[in-house]
């Protein structure tokens, strides 16, 4: 493994070292296992107390958590931002040679950079474009009409389904399909009839979509995230849905097709987002919210109950049943008062 000093790290990584600069690290851990030779970091005051304890040879934080620090520091506007970009040096990234594994299915049409390297059992369709330097791991799909701009990489078993167009250096883990049906439906005398998902998906730049995700293609027109969009595992984005850049989607969180989330939201476990509406920019949905409306301001929003008893949930429960009478009778007192 590699080894770094104090002093290297911080004219790397613009930091202000205090202590010994010619402390080394070959590793990084948590603040309450680091030991020698290990960095690590304090971002949530909630873990402050294990500071004083802390074996690690240098530690990630703030200027004003310095002072309690038995060691060296780095110092940090952002310690959570400088730990990841320093525990980078130490991922090992296998190896991927270029080439074409003679077990894999590559229709005539399709085109394949010198530069790619196409694994095992993958099959590549009619018409698609797979751009240099692109990684396609095992068992991955990618169906006809496809486009992978350079630097993308399927990991295992990824499914792009039907004209998925991927921006640069787009990163997809295990599982993930993209560019299915979306779930288009019609009632016709008594029974449902499919709309044709004649659109694609669009990924742009630099996003990231985790293990067994599913992006649906459009019904007409595409289905959109842009630049730097980041979504985490088991989570769906339906038919048409626009993501704006620089935005994160936690895992088993559900959209509905057609809504639109502007640029930089985060977006907490378990929410869901009904269909056509819209989100603006900068804006915080907290775990298993649901949004029901458009939200045109700003801010965090959240819904839902916190967590209680059981005894008390059930009373509260019952009551709930019962406000819209109870609204009804304030209502009809604040009359009588006027």
């Amino acid at each position: 493994m590699p080894t770094y000093t104090a002093q290297e790290l911080a004219e790397r990584f613009g930091l202000q070292v205090q202590g010994d600069a010619t402390a080394s690290i070959h590793g990084v851990a948590t603040l309450a296992h680091a030991g020698a030779g290990q960095l690590t970091f304090l971002a949530n005051p909630r873990y402050r107390p294990q500071l004083a304890d802390s074996q690690a040879s240098i530690v990630v934080l703030r200027a004003d958590d310095a002072a309690a620090a038995p060691g060296t520091t780095l110092i940090a506007k952002d310690p959570y931002t400088a730990f990841a970009k320093i525990g980078a040096l130490f991922e090992t990234v296998p190896l991927r040679e270029p080439g074409i594994h003679p077990s894999a299915v590559i229709d005539p049409s399709a085109q394949v950079a010198a530069s790619a390297h196409i694994g095992p059992h993958v099959y590549i369709g009619a018409r698609s474009v797979i751009g240099e330097s692109c990684i396609i791991g095992p068992g991955s799909v990618v169906g006809d009409d496809c486009q992978l701009e350079a630097g993308c990489e399927l990991l295992a078993r990824v499914s792009l389904v039907a004209r998925v167009k991927l921006g640069k250096r787009v990163r997809i883990h295990p599982g993930a399909v993209l560019g299915a049906e979306g779930f288009g439906l019609a009632m016709d005398g008594g029974h449902w009839i499919k709309v044709p998902q004649l659109g694609g998906v669009r990924i742009g730049d630099d996003c990231e979509i985790g293990a067994n995700t599913c992006i649906d293609r459009g019904a007409l027109e595409d289905t959109v995230l842009d630049e730097d969009v980041r979504v985490d595992n088991l989570v769906q984005i339906a038919h048409n849905v626009q993501i704006g850049a620089h935005s994160a989607i936690a895992g088993s969180t559900g959209i509905a097709g057609s809504a639109k989330i502007g640029r930089y939201c985060l977006l907490g476990g378990s929410v869901g987002v009904v269909g056509h509406l819209e989100i603006c920019d900068h804006v915080t949905i907290t775990g298993r919210s649901v949004v029901r409306n458009s939200i045109t301001e700003p801010g965090e929003y959240s819904s839902g109950t916190p967590l209680t008893d059981n005894r008390t949930w059930r009373k509260n429960a019952a009551r709930f049943k019962q406000l819209d009478a109870l609204a009804r009778r304030i209502l009809a007192v604040s009359k009588e008062k006027e």
